[in-house]
């Protein structure tokens, strides 16, 4: 059996730590980091639903309403002196919609304010 000495052990460890480790994480735990949305919990739905603070009976009975016409869940708690808050469910109506950017006519086709000229000679 062959004896190593303390400066071969500690090469032996150094080669190993860096030849066999395979390839470095570039990238590291970058997955991990920042926001990661829940993308399986809707919001509104039987097990998430909306948490809404209403000042007022008449306000809670308005706010059911909507919430049934929207098909969503919500527990309504009555606050007679706080302030109201239903952030959740505007952002729950008010979803943002993608938005449709028509296509740019080409340069030999007519123009599209009317002129009759190429749109590349008129507003292209």
């Amino acid at each position: 059996m062959l004896r190593l000495n303390n400066a071969e052990k500690i090469i032996e460890n150094t080669m190993s730590k860096f030849f066999f480790m395979g390839r470095p994480d570039v990238m590291g735990k970058y997955d991990q980091k920042g926001f990661s949305p829940k993308r399986n919990e809707k919001m509104g739905s039987k097990l998430h639903p909306l948490s809404l603070v209403v000042n007022s009976e008449a306000r809670k009975l308005e706010i059911e309403e909507i919430i049934s016409n929207h098909k969503l869940f919500a527990s309504i708690e009555l606050n007679l002196e706080g302030e109201e808050d239903i952030n959740e469910l505007e952002f729950a109506l008010n979803k943002p919609k993608t938005q449709v950017v028509d296509k740019m006519p080409e340069r030999n086709a007519p123009c599209l304010c009317g002129s009759g000229k190429k749109y590349k000679k008129c507003c292209g």
